[in-house]
């Protein structure tokens, strides 16, 4: 696992389970929306949407279908067995250089949630602090990390990159000075065992790459807009009930999910710790999932220095507008 780890408890849920709750009879209509991981509260907006039946009442019969590690993203979207599916601006970069007809036409985190974790006696709270430490991450993430350095003019040659699992336990143990992980992931694990770890949110320092991006096909902008409009409204409504009481987010998660070995207190911290992730003031302006064309353009930027040419084509607004024009 190179983007995404699992959270004490998360790996007992079985992949491949779908949720298809709150349905009626006169929902009329099946979609399929593909998460990017294992159920968590990383998701808890479309919980939010599916229990209050927010989606069937729009004519919706939406179901929620799980990824994990051996659960692509884009495949069931490109077939046609999920309408939208929730990926990252990298994948979908990569999956359009292989022919995928992909437009990312909603925007969940407004800032990348990779962070270098660090412990607060030897911290990390700049890039300009990397060059002599060692840091843990997949090996797989060298790109990410190599690209932060060029952003901030930091010699990557400087830093000992330490291979590791998806794990607390190296910083913990004192093995490395840093890890590459997602905020939302190993410091709340951390933070559960009552270590308080530093984190430099690299989307503070020029990363910008758009993660939990909302995919759909080309196709389906075309011939299928009245549900992708009912669908993105659904998740802005429920992401705004999520944010109005994340405790409340986060206690749904682990009833809906009863058999995923969901920790409550670890779902409830990390529901608080996404809030800053996924609100703005460009949201609060504009609504939920919004973009700006600047941010295109870093966008753009960040993902030329992973090896990937895009144009801004990739990014559709045109839902979204219809979502939030009243």
């Amino acid at each position: 696992m190179t983007r995404r780890g699992v959270i004490a408890g998360l790996a007992g849920v079985a992949a491949g389970a779908t949720v298809c709750r709150g349905r009626a009879a006169w929902a009329q209509t099946p979609v399929g929306l593909q998460l990017s991981w294992l159920h968590s509260v990383q998701f808890a907006g479309s919980y939010i949407a599916l229990r209050n039946g927010w989606w069937r009442d729009a004519g919706l019969e939406v179901s929620l279908l799980q990824g994990g590690p051996n659960a692509p993203v884009e495949p069931p979207v490109v077939a046609g067995n999920a309408l939208v599916g929730i990926s990252a601006a990298d994948y979908a970069a990569a999956a359009v250089a292989q022919g995928a007809p992909f437009r990312i036409i909603g925007v969940a985190m407004q800032k990348n949630p990779f962070v270098i974790a660090s412990l607060p006696d030897n911290p990390i709270d700049t890039p300009a602090d990397l060059p002599g430490k060692r840091i843990g991450m997949a090996v797989a993430n060298t790109p990410v990390l190599q690209a932060l350095c060029r952003l901030n003019d930091v010699d990557f040659a400087a830093i000992r990159i330490v291979p590791t699992q998806y794990s607390a336990q190296p910083l913990m143990a004192g093995e490395v000075d840093g890890l590459l992980c997602w905020e939302t992931d190993l410091p709340v694990a951390m933070a559960m065992r009552g270590i308080a770890a530093r984190t430099m949110l690299m989307a503070d320092h020029g990363y910008a790459l758009h993660s939990q991006t909302y995919i759909a096909t080309t196709d389906s902008l075309t011939n299928r807009r009245k549900d992708l409009v009912a669908l993105m409204a659904g998740e802005g409504r429920g992401w705004n009930a999520y944010r109005a009481d994340t405790d409340a987010a986060a206690d749904l998660t682990v009833e809906m999910f009863p058999d995923a070995g969901l920790d409550p207190a670890t779902q409830r911290l990390q529901a608080e710790r996404q809030v800053p992730l996924m609100f703005s003031g460009l949201t609060d302006a504009h609504g939920f999932g919004w973009w700006t064309d600047e941010g295109v353009q870093e966008n753009i930027r960040t993902l030329s220095l992973l090896g990937r040419t895009v144009t801004p084509d990739l990014w559709d607004r045109s839902i979204l507008e219809d979502v939030h024009a009243g």
